[in-house]
């Protein structure tokens, strides 16, 4: 046990203090697969979101890298960027940039 007039208890660590942090972000990888749907989830600000890529990528491994509110979605495989966003996190659908086909 050390005594408090050792010296090795001088040689302690300062107390971390409050700072700046506005240069701070958070940055996330993470390993999926498109489901069937052609959708991939990713959980932000404490719920799921759920990223719509498109049904022809359905079953492709994909990896998500994710820096605060900036989503890119890239084919594990081939490298390609299949989806580049900025999180709303009003919604918990983010939909694909793609118009709606006409009504029938």
């Amino acid at each position: 046990m050390l005594d408090p007039g050792s010296a090795r208890c001088g040689a302690a660590r300062p107390k971390a203090t409050p700072g700046d942090r506005t240069t701070h972000t958070h940055d996330r990888v993470r390993r999926d697969t498109i489901n069937t749907n052609g959708t991939v989830t990713l959980r932000a600000g404490g719920r799921r979101r759920h990223i719509g890529i498109g049904r022809t990528h359905a079953r492709t491994h994909v990896l998500l890298l994710a820096r605060d509110l900036h989503i890119r979605v890239i084919n594990t495989a081939t490298g390609e960027l299949l989806r580049e966003l900025t999180l709303d996190p009003t919604r918990s659908y983010q939909p694909t940039a793609r118009p709606r086909r006409p009504p029938r």
